[in-house]
């Protein structure tokens, strides 16, 4: 057998083997929400998925948030509505995988493994901080995350979540900011003696400028916060002494987050340097219409020297905005060098032998 017949057969006997290891939960939707008016963006109850701890993990319970960017502008959001990212009623099949901190296999995920484990489906396109009373009369769109996010963590408290011993908030990107945003406010609804920590993964935006020197990103948060009326959900701590759509930056908020928090992300985050498929932070589609950066977003080997500079220097001003902030024992930061967009959900970063690793110790 020649060595590259090797390395496929190898390949597909992993491929195998992770096939054997998938889990898929069923969906829970939350019917009894809608009483509330905690709904997605076109009016249907939100949802998420649960699988049960056992054993030590009984009374410890990690929630992750589903990422999937933001709507800013109402032609948006009712697109938005008729999709996943807007609809429980889209949210098919009814099953999801859980892989990487949500496993339930000992050898994968060794920490979480028996805990009660919980994915938020994100719905409402502002991270989980809009709450507006009115309907749009023409579209017929509802702007209420904040209402989302305490309607689904009331539920888990009934199922077992207000006698939790260990609680965990995390989320990826979009998901992530919300995990920073919400993070106080997950501690406040568990009980005083519970540990309690946040983990962001890929949720650590910055207010960078875009190739040509423009803010698209604060620009963008300025509108979602107008549009679902975040502002009243955002850390007062924060709005009191900025613009509110400022306090969507993390370098903004994390200085008065009480609860612990740790952060994972790449300085090179793939959606903030130049995702093929949405607009991000610094080439965003229609500052390149010649696609000269077509071949880079491929792969960044394939990057040219100027690109390659380009997405070093956006390295740098990343790191500048951790350096910003204040020393802290109640933050703790891991930030790789990886072109990639979260992690934690990952079996390819999560607990492997290719985890990227700080002083040996990995994600």
């Amino acid at each position: 057998m020649t060595a590259t017949k090797y390395l496929l057969v190898l390949l597909a006997m992993l491929t195998t083997i992770m096939a054997q290891k998938e889990l898929m939960v069923n969906i829970t939707i939350l019917h009894s929400a809608t009483a509330e008016g905690a709904v997605c963006l076109d009016g249907s109850p939100p949802a998420y998925h649960l699988d049960r701890g056992y054993g030590t993990g009984l009374r410890s319970w990690i929630i992750t948030i589903d990422g999937g960017g933001w709507c800013s502008s109402i032609s948006d959001c009712h697109n938005r509505s008729n999709s996943v990212l807007g609809s429980s009623t889209k949210m098919l099949p009814p099953q999801v995988r859980f892989s990487g901190i949500l496993h339930n296999d000992l050898r994968i995920n060794p920490d979480f493994y028996n805990w009660n484990r919980v994915r938020v489906r994100y719905c409402d396109g502002s991270s989980f901080t809009g709450d507006v009373d009115d309907v749009d009369p023409d579209t017929k769109l509802y702007y209420r995350g904040a209402r989302i996010f305490r309607a689904i963590m009331n539920d888990l408290s009934r199922k077992g979540m207000q006698t939790a011993e260990n609680a965990i908030l995390s989320g990826t990107s979009a998901g992530g900011l919300a995990t920073i945003l919400n993070c106080d406010k997950f501690k406040s609804l568990l009980p005083d003696d519970a540990r309690v920590k946040c983990v962001a993964d890929a949720g650590f935006f910055i207010n960078a400028k875009t190739i040509s020197g423009t803010s698209d990103i604060q620009d963008e948060y300025k509108r979602v916060v107008t549009l679902h009326g975040s502002a009243k959900n955002l850390p007062p701590s924060c709005t009191s002494i900025m613009e509110p759509s400022l306090c969507f930056f993390p370098r903004n908020v994390v200085p008065y987050v009480q609860t612990l928090l740790f952060i994972i992300n790449s300085q090179y985050d793939l959606w903030q340097v130049e995702d093929t498929n949405v607009s991000n932070i610094l080439v965003p589609e229609y500052l390149d219409p010649q696609r000269v950066w077509k071949n880079c977003k491929v792969h960044i080997s394939n990057c040219t020297l100027s690109q390659r500079i380009i997405i070093q220097d956006f390295g740098v001003e990343f790191l500048k905005a951790f350096l910003g902030l204040t020393p802290s024992f109640t933050r703790g930061y891991f930030i790789t060098s990886c072109y990639s967009h979260g992690q934690i959900q990952s079996a390819r970063y999560w607990f492997s032998a290719n985890s990227p690793r700080l002083l040996n110790k990995e994600v």
